[in-house]
């Protein structure tokens, strides 16, 4: 059974007050202009093995023929699974997925047998915090720091091989992992086989896509104009930002926070429980647009009670301006 991460946990939306949506502005997510559709997208990529993952990415770009994606959490050639892709305006919003929480499938091997009931009480020791150096290879500075394995669950154990699905935070290195399993439990392991199964809010039983579907996608699209399989294969931008929580707002908000201005508390209609001052919230349109990533500036309970203050203040902003109309000024 797979374990929760911490943006699986339920929030209750609470409505401030009632908005309506001007319905010639804007598109709801799945119904963009293909052309918009693309320019605002990402992928759930299930990555080969043998590539890296700057690979995969350029032959994304060079597939849907666009100057600008990325990636989120790098993994290494051997390890297959989940890769993010951001495409076109979406990159923006891309660090959004690096501090998401993770989730894998590691063969691990012992270099020894061992019986069962002593490998599942060392693989228990590793639950919670832990401390972690990365490794040599890694591209960040070897520091010890402390990192959360969220759940580390022990699926079969065949002689000296274990395998586990492991839920942690964003920057936890399994390879490590491995090695410091192998060295509590005192024969040494390492790392035989991993891959990827979830990261943040993309999982690998949803619209996860081989570079394959996406080239036949395109393809398809180019030589009969079924746009069917390519949609499929490259999702709105709000699916990437699902793990997040979220704030609406109404209609004469949305142009005003496309050019960065913070969000005041009469432009908030709805909002999710549990936010927190400071957190990373996504502001929405009432047609479930994403307009931008925010900081918070006060909390869930402080925003339902609040008349005015500022609400949110913008960091990244997903929506073009001028995408609804501008009720705003300058001030002089």
């Amino acid at each position: 059974m797979t374990g929760n991460l911490p943006s699986d946990r339920v929030r209750e939306t609470l409505v401030r007050k009632e908005g309506r949506t001007d319905p010639t502005r804007g598109f709801l997510p799945g119904r963009r202009p293909l052309d918009l559709h693309i320019s605002l997208g990402c992928i759930n990529l299930d990555k080969p093995s043998g590539p890296t993952s700057h690979e995969v990415a350029a032959w994304v770009k060079g597939i849907l023929e666009i100057e600008s994606v990325g990636h989120s959490g790098t993994l290494d050639p051997k390890v297959t699974g989940i890769l993010p892709i951001m495409v076109g305006d979406s990159t923006r919003v891309v660090e959004t997925l690096l501090s998401a929480g993770k989730e894998y499938i590691c063969l691990m091997r012992l270099h020894a047998t061992l019986p069962r009931k002593r490998i599942l009480e060392a693989c228990c020791e590793f639950q919670g915090e832990i401390y972690q150096r990365p490794p040599l290879k890694s591209s960040v500075k070897r520091e010890l720091r402390l990192r959360e394995v969220y759940y580390l669950e022990v699926m079969e154990i065949d002689g000296p091989r274990v395998l586990m699905r492991v839920g942690c935070e964003a920057g936890t290195y399994i390879r490590k992992l491995c090695h410091d399993i192998g060295l509590a439990l005192g024969t040494g392991a390492h790392m035989e086989e991993l891959r990827r199964t979830r990261s943040g809010p993309f999982r690998e039983d949803e619209t996860l896509v081989t570079l394959q579907d996406l080239k036949d996608g395109k393809e398809i699209w180019r030589e009969t104009g079924d746009e069917t399989l390519l949609r499929r294969a490259v999702l709105p931008v709000e699916a990437a930002l699902r793990h997040m929580p979220s704030i609406v707002v109404g209609d004469g908000a949305v142009d005003a926070i496309c050019h960065g201005a913070p969000l005041a508390a009469p432009g908030l209609l709805q909002l999710e429980s549990g936010i927190k001052e400071g957190e990373k919230v996504v502001i929405y349109t009432l047609k479930g647009e994403a307009v931008a990533v925010a900081a918070a500036a006060m909390g869930s309970e402080d925003m339902m009670n609040s008349s005015s203050g500022i609400v949110a203040r913008t960091s990244r902003v997903v929506m073009a301006p001028g995408t609804y109309p501008r009720l705003w000024s300058k001030k002089t």
